[in-house]
């Protein structure tokens, strides 16, 4: 298949860059704090409309976020903190790129647009959604990777609409679709979120019917009837009177 040799050379060209990498920066974590400080320069890039400059920053952050996994693997530094401080630094970098976009359509520019600040603090809390309701879901069941809009596919987005957009051209269909994409990750990423919360509901409920406890005088079932017991006769037997 294609995508398989693909895929294969691109592992190794991954792995070749991670072995001369780990001969500078042995520390994976060191790694980590670089690809942060250059999302948060592709925030001050958006902040100030150079979006096409910030997809390509975006393009060279993203490799960090790889390398330093691969570069934890190849020198043998693969941590629970590790993975940890990844995850937190992920976040990070998540919040600084979708506030530098808000920066931009907030100021008071041509571009100026409330609707599309409202879409980015939308796309905002469903980016910290998905990694909170994964990290939740996967203390009641192993795995929860649903979902389209994890943090790939996000930044690929991202990529994507800023490329488009070309200061010197106007008038192109294929151009400026940064609002788009902003749609995309103000729906998709709360699509994810749901779908998440959906597969944790129906991995946790068999669990749940399973070791449902019982009452605490035993399970409700028709018990036979007492044949010591003796309905009360009528008033009239021990009166006397006839009916």
């Amino acid at each position: 298949m294609l995508s398989d040799t693909i895929g294969l050379y691109g592992q190794r060209a991954r792995d070749s860059l991670a072995r001369f990498i780990a001969r500078i920066v042995p520390n994976p974590n060191h790694l980590t704090l670089v690809g942060l400080c250059i999302n948060v320069l592709a925030a001050f890039l958006f902040g100030f409309g150079w979006f096409m400059t910030a997809g390509f920053v975006l393009i060279l952050a993203g490799a960090f976020d790889i390398l330093d996994g691969a570069v934890a693997r190849l020198t043998s530094r693969t941590t629970k903190f590790g993975a940890f401080f990844d995850s937190v630094m992920d976040r990070y970098s998540d919040l600084a790129i979708f506030i530098g976009i808000m920066v931009f359509y907030a100021r008071d520019t041509p571009r100026h647009s409330t609707l599309y600040v409202a879409l980015t603090g939308i796309a905002l809390i469903g980016s910290v959604m998905i990694s909170y309701t994964r990290a939740r879901a996967e203390s009641l069941i192993p795995k929860c990777k649903v979902g389209f809009l994890e943090r790939p596919e996000r930044l690929v987005l991202l990529i994507i609409g800023s490329m488009t957009e070309v200061p010197w051209l106007e008038s192109n269909y294929f151009l400026h679709k940064m609002p788009a994409v902003i749609w995309l990750l103000a729906v998709l990423s709360h699509w994810t979120v749901v779908h998440r919360m959906y597969h944790t509901w129906k991995e946790v409920l068999p669990q749940e019917e399973e070791f449902r406890p019982l009452p605490e005088n035993g399970p409700v079932r028709d018990e036979p009837a007492d044949p010591s017991f003796q309905t009360p006769a009528p008033f009239y037997v021990f009166s006397g009177r006839r009916k």
